[in-house]
Parts: structure tokens; sequence; C-alpha cells
């Protein structure tokens, strides 16, 4: 029979037991190390001192710091909903996953430089965004062929415009070096006669940090109706074969 302690004598403390290692749970952590850091402060090593044990057994799980940095990717699009096709507002639709996305690698500082720099990402959330965005695409009229190129060209912009939000948030640039050039370039630009450049001296107040939204806007706008242009005025024959309609 088990005798218990008597009530002047501390029980022993239990030590709590480590969650068991896991690719989610790996993962998981190094999401917390990005949002908190930034990309560059997310590393093998960083990730398994934060799970309280070595390096060597986070490689059970992902093989690389490159599979990480994919697997933080398609977790991250996981967080962006994806509708049902609907072909009275294909367009709108395809805006709302695409503003998602923007969204999501914002909120994860160079995050956006693994989607640019991995060509071909694939991973289960990848795919359900890239059959998502075709699905849309397809429900305005496009072919498969045209659907294809135009998500090539949707997603590349996405990426880029994502990647270029992130450098000013994830510490990538110097804001003093950044701020010296900017004057510089601003007394340049004013000492250019105004009659060689009487457009290019006026596009300071179109580029800058409260008009960023408004570019990806217009952006998104004129690929979507060109693309339901396309679709409303099929091209010629000739071009049939070449635009897979």
């Amino acid at each position: 029979m088990e005798v218990p302690n008597p009530p002047w004598h501390r029980e022993p403390r239990r030590r709590a037991s480590k969650p068991q290692l896991s690719q989610e749970l790996v993962v998981k952590t190094a999401l917390g190390i990005l949002a908190a850091e930034g990309i560059d402060a997310v590393s093998m090593r960083r990730v398994s001192q934060a799970l309280d044990t070595g390096p060597a057994s986070l490689y059970a799980h992902v093989s690389n710091k490159d599979e990480l940095d994919e697997l933080m990717f398609d977790r991250i699009l996981g967080e962006v909903s994806l509708p049902t096709p609907d072909p009275e507002r294909w367009a709108e639709q395809a805006k709302e996953i695409l503003r998602g996305q923007v969204k999501a690698m914002l909120a994860y500082p160079g995050i956006a430089k693994v989607a640019w720099r991995t060509m071909v990402p694939v991973g289960p959330n990848v795919l359900r965004h890239g059959e998502a965005v075709l699905a849309l695409l397809r429900a305005g009229g496009l072919s498969l062929k045209q659907a294809a190129f135009a998500g090539d060209a949707l997603s590349l912009y996405t990426k880029a415009y994502a990647y270029e939000g992130s450098v000013w948030t994830s510490g990538e640039v110097d804001q003093a070096d950044v701020a010296r050039r900017g004057e510089q370039m601003t007394e340049y630009m004013n000492s250019l006669p105004p009659q060689a450049f009487p457009n290019m001296l006026q596009l300071g107040a179109f580029f800058n940090e409260e008009t960023a939204s408004d570019r990806f806007e217009f952006a998104l706008d004129m690929f979507l109706s060109g693309l339901a242009n396309l679709a409303s005025h099929p091209p010629s024959r000739a071009r049939d074969d070449k635009l897979g309609t």
C-alpha cells in the first residue's frame, strides 16, 4: 500500500514534459520567430533552441532550411480563404484572393522573398491557391492556356509587390540610407529642365507609402479588365493556337 507523504514534506516537482516534436510544431515555431523578427532570424539552430532541442532532431521532420521556408510559405497561404467561383463576380473574387496573399505575406516580414526566389513552390495550400485562381479565370471565360498565363502574371506581380513592401518592414534596407538617397534624388530631379522631362518630374507624388495600395489596385484592375475584354472578345482564329482558345 502506498503511504502518502506527511503534510510538512514538499511534494517533488514534476518536470513539464516537452511537446512531441513534429513537422507542424517545427513550422509553427519558425513562424513565430518569423512574425516577430523577420525571415533572416529564422534558422534551424534558432528554431531548435526555441524548442529546447538540438538542430539534428529537426532534420527528422524538415530536411533543410529551404524546405522549412517553403513549409512556412505554404502554411501562411493557408490563412487566406478561397471562394467558390461565381461567374458573375469572378474578377472581384480574384482580387480578393490576391489581396489576401499580399496581406498574409506582409504579416510575416521577408516571407515574400521565399515566394519570389522559389520558382515553383509546391505544397497543399499553394496548389489550392493555384487551382482557385485558375478556376476563377476559367469562370470568367478564359481558356486553360489563357488562364495559366494570366495566373502566372498575376502571381508574379503579387509576389513582387509583397516583396517590395516587405523590404521596408523586414530591415533589409537601411531607412537612413534610403532617406538620404531620396533627398539626393529630389535635388537632382529638381535641377533638371522641366521642358525636357515634363512628365517624369511630376511622378514623385505618385510613388510613396500612401499610394502603395492604390498602385496595387490599379494593376489588378488593369490586369483583370484586360482579361475580361479578352474573354468577351475572343482573338481571331489566326491566334487561337497561340492563346489556346
